[in-house]
């Protein structure tokens, strides 16, 4: 969710520079089933315009005509929607809506969390009476120990924590997740596109000596030109995945000696599975003394099994495989599922 609160704070950024008001609406608790978990949220400018969302598009309707009252006296509100009624989900939303209006302390801490890849924590202070408003609801985000931010001055915090009425969602907020692509040939462009569709953040390692620039891969973060041999292996942590698609088979083996010591969520190796075999064959006669928890992290070929043929397809398959490794799933169609699609404590 963390990426979607990065998108959510750059709109903030446009509107407020605009002169507009801005709401979040954000999920503190669901009964039944849900399309989103609780701690999702979208951002609501006062013209109307929305950023993200809590449902598949049947909720945001009725959020945007309760926040008005929100843009109107700044004071927090909860609304409940029940989806049993109006959509057959068998679903009761709690939706909570709030100013949002970050200090300029705010803002640097939540762009020092991005940078440094620090994880960090928001409260949320409610209760489940529809449309009822209070100063005692809103939410608190902790980027350390010491250090508690508002998203609004309106909301009084100190009230909230000593009124034994008031419930508390949780969040934990994990960096972005990160996807480095070792390789810049066209392939590894489509897989960047797809990748940054998910909101997850891209790198691209490039040889020295090519003349691709950032432009080249849409949705790409960052361009580093080096070398398997003066990459510096430290700059990426164990909340990223890896696919090695230089199309050379020494230029991978390289990238694989030079990643021995880290342990990603995962590890792809572009081709077929005979040259999987050598490559790792010829990895473990260079590094012999490598860790067994090393290979555990290796997918080849990368990707599900989807009769994928071209590029696009290709890359369709590679993050479909991450996201399950991430989600620790086993890919298969959800309608061999039997129960529930997401499991959570309500």
């Amino acid at each position: 969710m963390t990426h979607e609160l990065k998108k959510i704070v750059r709109h903030y950024t446009l509107a407020k520079a605009a002169g507009l008001k801005t709401v979040l609406a954000t999920v503190v608790a669901i009964e039944g089933s849900s399309y989103r978990r609780p701690g999702v949220s979208m951002l609501i400018v006062e013209n109307g315009q929305m950023t993200g969302a809590v449902s598949g598009g049947c909720v945001e309707k009725e959020i945007l005509h309760q926040a008005q009252t929100v843009f109107r006296n700044g004071i927090a509100k909860v609304m409940t929607y029940d989806g049993r009624f109006r959509l057959g989900c068998e679903g009761i939303l709690y939706v909570l809506i709030e100013p949002f209006d970050p200090s300029e302390a705010w803002i640097e801490q939540f762009q020092l969390m991005l940078t440094n890849r620090k994880k960090f924590k928001s409260k949320t202070f409610y209760t489940q009476d529809d449309l009822k408003q209070s100063e005692k609801f809103g939410t608190a985000y902790f980027f350390s120990k010491d250090e508690c931010l508002t998203l609004s001055s309106n909301f009084d915090i100190q009230s909230a924590l000593s009124d034994t009425k008031i419930s508390i969602f949780e969040n934990e907020m994990e960096p972005c997740f990160r996807l480095v692509i070792a390789g810049s040939e066209y392939d590894a462009a489509e897989l960047s596109a797809a990748a940054s569709f998910l909101g997850w953040e891209v790198t691209i390692i490039a040889s020295p000596s090519d003349p691709k620039t950032i432009a080249h891969f849409p949705g790409a973060n960052n361009l580093i030109n080096s070398s398997p041999e003066t990459l510096d292996v430290n700059l990426f942590d164990s909340e990223s995945a890896v696919v090695l698609m230089t199309h050379s088979y020494v230029t991978d083996l390289k990238f694989l000696i030079a990643f021995k010591e880290k342990h990603f969520i995962y590890m792809g190796l572009l081709g077929p599975s005979k040259r999987r075999e050598k490559l790792l064959g010829e990895f473990i006669e260079h590094k012999p003394e490598v860790d067994d928890a090393f290979f555990t992290q290796i997918h080849g070929p990368a990707g599900l099994n989807l009769g994928a043929e071209t590029a696009q397809e290709i890359a369709l398959s590679i993050v479909a495989e991450i996201l399950s490794v991430i989600r620790k799933q086993n890919a298969s169609p959800l309608s061999r599922l039997k129960g529930r699609i997401h499991s959570f404590s309500e």
